[in-house]
């Protein structure tokens, strides 16, 4: 005779097993990702210097904002929604939402254009050469959502090794002409060739007449990931924009510079989502009262590596800091101390923040966001006033440990609420 236990037992080792696979898949994603920024930013860093690199962060710090966007509207409910459902409803779902994700690429990249060139100057011509870009830049990371969202991140994988190899011959052509716009444009162009190749690995073309669809739809978490992710991404333009204004352009080139060394764990941050809310909407699904520990473990690990990593590179010698960062190296090593803890932070609230994604949960989620923002361009902004560049590192790592305490105390809140509206009404007679 067979027991509970025993038929349980197989199933439970193969969700395990495809758990496992999927992670790894999106550990893999974001292994490419990661590397590819790293060498972008580093090779950018040594061929531009301070100053012309502070330019070029400001345009990527835009267009931080302008994904967090895209992926408020289009990507993030598709997450919430549409992963691990049928083949028919996911297609017709990425259809209408990477039409939205172009859709907001270009309108975002004429105005981006636009004010590119009432600016002028270097930093107008780089914004101008980041509208050009914006449309394939966001429908590329339209594709990872999608193919994450259907639990086959080998494909998310594979564009991003696409869009890596196609940055090759892009930086080497803008090393050559030597200017931001170069690398600005080398950087997205790349890009827009891992986006058209996502249409053919997913043979789905975009439906930009599905986007006002799609937001309607899904307006009622569409709207609050916006302000959520614009909130986030929109404390981090500020911070560069006060710090220029503050300390000067060449500062935000030297915060860049530390970040970049922290790079495999900001990048993991950045886009975290890809694998980690599909992956707690599937717990919630299936062990609700897991979702607590999964969160735990995700934000936890991330915090403990990032503290490795960070460790490890203070014992990095001079001579191959500056070999990796060039003249950048100097001033950025001075602040890993700070980028570190404050991405140790980060990383711990992300495991909560996944929770409140799985969970729906978006009126707690903006408002955990929003807090964890203004403290962030305050602590940042404020630090940059009082001490200059270390200052405003040491503002934002204390702002960010600070602020994953207030995405765990929501989430355990979501949870209980959760546990409370999943009882059955018991009726008495």
């Amino acid at each position: 005779m067979t027991t509970e236990g025993e038929r349980t037992g197989p199933k439970a080792a193969a969700a395990g097993r495809a758990l496992a696979g999927r992670l790894s898949w999106g550990l893999a994603d974001q292994a490419a990702s990661s590397i590819s920024n790293f060498v972008v930013g580093v090779y950018v860093a040594r061929s531009l210097g301070v100053t012309a690199f502070g330019v070029f962060s400001l345009a990527w710090v835009t267009y931080g904002v302008v994904l967090n966007v895209s992926r408020g509207l289009a990507t993030d409910p598709l997450m919430v929604r549409f992963s691990g459902v049928s083949d028919a409803s996911w297609r017709g779902a990425v259809a209408r939402s990477s039409g939205t994700a172009l859709g907001v690429g270009t309108a975002l990249g004429v105005a981006s254009v636009l004010a590119g060139l009432a600016l002028g100057g270097g930093v107008g011509t780089a914004f101008a050469c980041l509208g050009v870009v914006l449309p394939g830049l966001l429908l590329q990371d339209a594709w990872r959502f999608a193919f994450f969202a259907a639990g086959a991140g080998r494909k998310a994988f594979v564009n991003d090794l696409v869009w890596g190899v196609a940055l090759v011959p892009a930086m080497v052509a803008a090393a050559h002409v030597g200017s931001v716009a170069a690398f600005v444009l080398a950087w997205g162009g790349s890009a827009a060739v891992a986006a058209l190749y996502g249409c053919l690995q997913s043979g789905i073309r975009p439906r930009l007449t599905g986007a006002r669809e799609w937001l309607r739809e899904h307006r009622d978490l569409g709207y609050r990931y916006l302000v959520e992710n614009v909130s986030n991404s929109g404390a981090s333009q500020l911070r560069a924009y006060g710090l220029g204004a503050i300390v000067g352009v060449g500062a935000v080139g030297v915060i860049r510079g530390a970040e970049l060394l922290l790079g495999p764990f900001l990048a993991v941050l950045m886009g975290l989502s890809l694998v980690t809310v599909a992956e707690a909407a599937r717990v919630l699904r299936r062990a609700p009262h897991r979702l607590g520990t999964f969160c735990l473990l995700l934000g936890g690990g991330q915090a403990v590596a990032a503290l490795l990593w960070g460790g490890a590179l203070l014992l990095v010698p001079d001579r191959v800091g500056e070999f990796v960062l060039g003249g950048v190296w100097s001033a950025a090593s001075e602040l890993i101390v700070p980028v570190t803890l404050g991405v140790a932070g980060a990383g711990l609230g992300t495991g909560a923040a996944a929770g409140l994604r799985a969970l729906g949960a978006a009126r707690r989620s903006l408002r955990s966001q929003l807090i964890a923002s203004a403290c962030y361009a305050g602590g940042g902004l404020g630090g940059a006033a009082v001490g200059g560049t270390v200052g405003s590192a040491w503002g934002v790592a204390a702002a960010t440990v600070g602020s994953s305490a207030v995405w765990w105390l929501h989430l355990r809140s979501a949870r209980r609420e959760h546990h409370r509206n999943s009882i059955p009404e018991v009726r008495t007679t």
